[in-house]
């Protein structure tokens, strides 16, 4: 039987939908511009489609709060060790403040040195990563992030959550086409997406998820620990993201967790933006147009049997959002009473769906 959040959804305007996730925050100490950023990341998602990383995930930042575990108006602090590289330290900030601030150095840096690097320590969950690496493309510049956290996904030939679902993404500016944005966890399905299907009554797909003794499970109620993408390759990738993001912050998270550290399993996240000023390798225009002829070759291709159309990274989200900016961002029952709920606590005004 379909549960309560599968029969019933609302539609929210984007800007009231932001607007209300803004006022949880600055209600709960969050500085006013910092709740802003916070709502846009998560609302972003949202409208890209990534509904796993967007404000259903409001709750867990204010639990996060309540536990010490994040801060709600911290201030990150940034260093600038040589001049292409900054290192933000969070202090437990929300994800996209200390965030923002990586994917602005990483830009300052790249126009004085070309790359930029940014690395973050020391935060909390940052949502969707392409929000950050199409910020930077916004400067015309073509990015790269990471975020390394807490284990939660399986590692090839153990048992048990052992490395995190780090997500990857790249965006690459274009000229005529939009620009290429590619945003992807290391595992197969994100926790975030476990439940989402869970309070929808529906099961996950064969092969995505383990329970705790690590038997495999399409009942997201026994689901805990998700399948790297790839096997070896994906849970590679997490260890050498861990490597890179929490190593070169002197942050190390995976063996805290397995051998007792002093943050043991705390949540926690590290991570890194690096920007690439495209200019000073090459003219922006010639480099655009070479991406413009690699999409289009792409797109040329003759679909395989099954396939409406060949779709680049990034458009599958883009028309998500321009569907979800006219019609509303659809939220399940569950999320938009969780939001409210929170919202009458706080003394935050709720916007009225679409329709009533």
């Amino acid at each position: 039987m379909p549960t309560e959040a599968a029969q019933a959804r609302v539609r929210v305007k984007a800007d009231d939908l932001r607007a209300l996730v803004a006022g949880i925050f600055a209600a709960r100490g969050t500085r006013e511009a910092d709740a802003a950023a916070v709502a846009d990341a998560l609302v972003w998602a949202n409208l890209r489609g990534i509904d796993s990383h967007g404000v259903s995930r409001v709750p867990r930042y204010i639990e996060l709060f309540e536990a010490g575990e994040a801060v709600a108006d911290a201030v990150p602090t940034v260093t600038r060790p040589r001049a292409a590289i900054a290192i933000v330290d969070a202090h437990a900030a929300p994800g996209p403040v200390a965030m923002n601030s990586a994917a602005d150095e990483a830009v300052a840096a790249a126009r004085e040195c070309g790359i930029g690097w940014a690395s973050v320590r020391g935060t909390v969950h940052t949502g969707a990563i392409g929000y950050y690496t199409s910020r930077v493309a916004g400067a015309r510049m073509a990015a790269v992030g990471v975020v390394a956290g807490v284990p939660n996904m399986a590692y090839a030939g153990a048992r048990g959550a052992a490395v995190a679902t780090s997500p990857l993404s790249v965006a690459v500016p274009a000229g005529r086409h939009e620009l290429v944005l590619l945003d992807m966890a290391t595992a197969v399905i994100a926790l975030g997406r476990i439940a989402q299907l869970k309070a929808a009554g529906k099961e996950l797909p064969p092969g995505a998820a383990l329970t705790r003794d690590g038997d495999p499970t399409t009942d997201p109620a026994l689901a805990a620990v998700p399948v790297p993408v790839g096997g070896p390759k994906g849970s590679g990738m997490s260890l050498v993201f861990e490597l890179l993001a929490s190593g070169l912050t002197a942050n190390p998270i995976v063996p805290g967790y397995h051998f007792g550290g002093k943050d043991g399993r705390r949540h926690r996240q590290n991570a890194f933006i690096l920007a690439i000023d495209v200019s000073a390798f090459l003219p922006l225009a010639e480099f655009t147009a070479a991406v413009d002829e690699t999409v289009d070759a792409i797109k040329s291709l003759p679909p395989a049997d099954g396939t409406a159309e060949i779709l680049i990274p990034g458009e599958r989200g883009r028309r998500s959002e321009a569907e979800r900016r006219s019609a509303g961002i659809p939220l399940g029952a569950r999320a938009w009473r969780e939001l409210t709920d929170l919202a009458a606590a706080l003394g935050v005004t709720v916007p009225e769906p679409i329709g009533g």
